[in-house]
């Protein structure tokens, strides 16, 4: 049974979804209802939906560890065209590509009005849709307000889907030390796995800072060379050397920590240079005791960015339009996002698994910008000077 959509077309009373039904347990495919929008918001068509580490830690908390209330519905990256809209949202949304901003926040406390809503304040339980309210696994997403979607004309959903996520919070965690990387600034990037690689790419052409990338995979490792970092090692204890050939002084200006583990921890705060930057993203369980006078450079700032508002996901966007940023993707059905969620937890997908309803599981797409097209990004993009020079790739 079908009925009418105020386009024209025809939804389906029910849809396929993914939905957390147990902490502890693995999701479930099932049929539920297709949601209506009530005013204000919007029915999106589900195009393409990314999964994530953090979705893995959420199947896996104990009960009463998260805030959230069972069941519902995973997947917080999300890109779909809107199929409805709710009463006081202009019929002009119908039928266009949307990315989804994933934190659904209040749009009235202080930190919302001044362009922070991934610090809103009214934000004490579920964070949008696949952290505590229905997320995008399905064929359809329900969103509670426009103010929650980003249009995406001109990009492809199945390669944008995963950077509202691991796009958002590399730019953002770039965005915010815009100061360390200006002039002759270096930025050691710790980890160039999902994120690390994006910020590799971001930095590169938003900035005209050096880089060195670390990373223990040999596969990583080539990336980031492809990516155009002045200096590659997979050994922590080569990153002072390697910040000092590039630059001719010690220490770094900006780490971005990756990982997030004791070692990267420990070894990142002794990289700092004076008034440098230690900023964590990654949460691999390190501690890191800080105070004024003992072991970091006088200035030290220490920060741990948390995904990233709305604005910034328009930059990302922007960015994914110019090519400047993309990620490689490993495609899967819904039908096969169980599946594809034990292949992650392996650590067997290529790049970032999506999920594009009715897709056939195996299509793996590679838009990796190479350092020759990010040389030339940089150059339209960047109003920074490119004061790399000579590149040493160290192995």
């Amino acid at each position: 049974m079908t009925e009418p959509d105020p386009a024209g077309e025809q939804l389906p009373a029910t849809m396929r979804a993914v939905r957390l039904e147990a902490w502890g347990c693995p999701p479930v495919l099932t049929e539920v209802p297709v949601p209506s929008p009530g005013p204000g918001a919007v029915l999106l068509r589900v195009e393409a939906a990314g999964l994530c580490h953090s979705d893995l830690h959420v199947m896996d908390a104990a009960p009463g560890t998260l805030p959230y209330e069972l069941p519902f519905t995973l997947g917080h990256e999300v890109v779909g065209s809107v199929a409805r809209v709710g009463d006081g949202v202009p019929p002009e949304w119908l039928g266009r590509s949307c990315a989804v901003h994933g934190i659904w926040s209040c749009g009235r406390c202080r930190n919302c009005r001044r362009g922070r809503e991934n610090y809103c304040l009214s934000l004490v339980g579920p964070v949008g849709g696949g952290l505590g309210r229905d997320g995008g696994l399905a064929d359809f997403l329900l969103v509670p307000d426009v103010r929650h979607l980003v249009p995406v004309d001109g990009v492809d959903a199945t390669a944008m889907a995963p950077l509202t996520d691991a796009g958002l919070t590399a730019l953002h965690a770039v965005r915010t030390n815009l100061g360390q990387l200006e002039g002759d600034g270096v930025v050691v990037l710790v980890g160039i796995g999902g994120l690390g690689h994006l910020a590799l790419q971001i930095v590169r052409a938003t900035t005209g800072a050096r880089t060195v990338a670390v990373d223990t995979d040999p596969g990583a490792r080539d990336l980031a060379v492809r990516l155009g970092a002045d200096a590659v090692t997979g050994d922590l204890r080569e990153v002072p050397g390697l910040v000092r050939d590039v630059t001719g002084d010690e220490g770094a200006d900006l780490v971005l920590d990756f990982v997030g583990a004791q070692s990267t921890l420990d070894a990142g705060a002794g990289w700092l240079t004076r008034g440098g930057t230690l900023a964590v993203v990654g949460s691999a369980g390190g501690e890191l005791t800080v105070a004024k006078g003992r072991r970091l450079p006088p200035g030290w700032t220490v920060a741990a960015p948390f995904w990233g508002p709305r604005q910034d996901l328009e930059a990302v966007v922007a960015l994914a339009r110019r090519g400047a940023v993309a990620a490689e993707v490993e495609v899967f059905g819904i039908e096969q996002a169980l599946e594809a969620y034990g292949r992650l937890r392996d650590g067997r997908v290529r790049g970032r698994a999506v999920v594009v309803p009715g897709a056939v599981q195996g299509k793996v797409l590679s838009a990796v910008p190479t350092e020759r097209k990010m040389n030339s990004i940089r150059e339209t993009v960047s109003e920074e000077p490119d004061h790399a020079g000579p590149r040493r790739r160290v192995r």
